[in-house]
């Protein structure tokens, strides 16, 4: 493999996927476990493919402590779907549920949610221009569930510990941008989803941890591929399941476990950013982050330069030196640099060493 060129990937999604876990895929690709087929040619009902969802997800329980009374799906459709489905099957009618709105996903979210029926924002940043977590919350006591996006991939804003909610009411994330990057207790939650293709494989399949509770609050009339309990029930195997990329996520857990587990992968991702936040905080003022410090994320960390033109000179430099991904999103502008578990600290070396250079031939 002298020949392998990688660059060092910051994509926000599709993001960067572990050296190790593309090889292996690789190594497979035509031959899959002595099956003479690819994994992408094989039945989604054959005992070789069931091995391969049911490893998945035991893999998934050990790294995440999920409780027995949690069912875990693997569904298509992406996050974007969950923001209508979780409504449809966990609020019943005439019910209000109630969104913390920190960014521009869960912004979407309870977008998504006033569709299809009442709901609300319990808090909303929008007006510090989504920098900062919310000082105070206004939650329905009697709301349907409470949901919150764990870490806003495009404004760099991620919770370290769960909004403080009335009791009895079910708490629902999307984690989709910070998903196994660091452990959390997952018997806090109702519900939890993200889409693969940060953290833990390919774009093409989205993870959903619910509560038995929450999945026996189903509707009847709910088009099947709609309807968490036949999903839930039927394994994931209601219809052909995206299953190339439930096989990739399979063996990044596992390779999240050989790491050492979430413990260990936090301690890396912590020092990543650490090392990309300390080239932005010693630059005086060159580069400019946006989030306030305390509420600063581990996954995904937007900044500015102090033009535009400098940013796209810097995007093009970066590229030229196999920094790959670091334009902002284009609804803010800007840069970001996604650090997800799969950049290496190397990664997060180089460019910080970038950025040093860059402030001194323009700053």
């Amino acid at each position: 493999m002298s020949d392998l060129k990688r660059v060092y990937n910051f994509n926000p999604g599709p993001g960067v996927l572990p050296l190790e876990v593309l090889q292996e895929a690789q190594a497979e690709l035509l031959n899959f476990k002595g099956t003479g087929m690819s994994v992408m040619e094989i039945s989604h009902r054959s005992k070789e493919f069931e091995a391969v969802i049911q490893t998945a997800e035991a893999d998934l329980r050990e790294l995440l402590g999920i409780p027995s009374n949690y069912k875990v799906m693997f569904l298509q459709g992406g996050a974007t779907l969950q923001f209508a489905m979780l409504a449809m099957n966990l609020r019943p009618a005439g019910a209000s549920a109630d969104y913390v709105v920190t960014g521009s996903w869960s912004k979407i979210a309870l977008k998504e949610s006033k569709k299809l029926g009442t709901a609300r924002a319990a808090a909303n940043t929008e007006a510090a221009n989504f920098n900062c977590l919310p000082e105070k919350y206004d939650f329905d006591p009697k709301a349907a569930y409470v949901h919150y996006t764990m870490n806003e991939t495009i404004h760099g804003v991620e919770f370290f510990s769960e909004p403080v909610i009335p009791d009895g009411v079910p708490l629902v994330c999307d984690t989709s941008s910070n998903f196994i990057s660091r452990p959390i207790d997952v018997s806090k939650y109702a519900f939890l989803y993200a889409g693969a293709q940060k953290n833990a494989g390919p774009s093409g399949v989205t993870v959903v941890i619910a509560r038995d509770d929450m999945i026996a609050r189903t509707p009847e009339n709910l088009p099947v591929m709609l309807d968490y309990k036949t999903l839930a029930e039927s394994g994931s195997l209601h219809n052909t399941p995206p299953s190339f990329a439930i096989y990739m996520v399979g063996l990044v857990f596992k390779w999240a476990k050989k790491m050492g587990g979430l413990a260990a992968i936090e301690k890396i991702n912590r020092e990543k950013a650490g090392i990309v936040y300390n080239a932005i905080d010693s630059s005086g003022g060159f580069y400019r982050g946006h989030t306030v410090p305390a509420a600063r994320s581990l996954m995904n960390i937007p900044f500015r330069l102090p033009t535009e033109e400098l940013e796209e000179t810097f995007a093009k430099e970066a590229k030229k030196n196999d920094l790959i991904g670091l334009k902002g999103h284009r609804s803010v502008g800007g840069m970001r640099a996604s650090v997800y578990n799969a950049m290496s600290i190397e990664g997060a070396n180089e460019l910080s060493k970038f950025m040093a250079e860059f402030q001194r031939k323009n700053g």
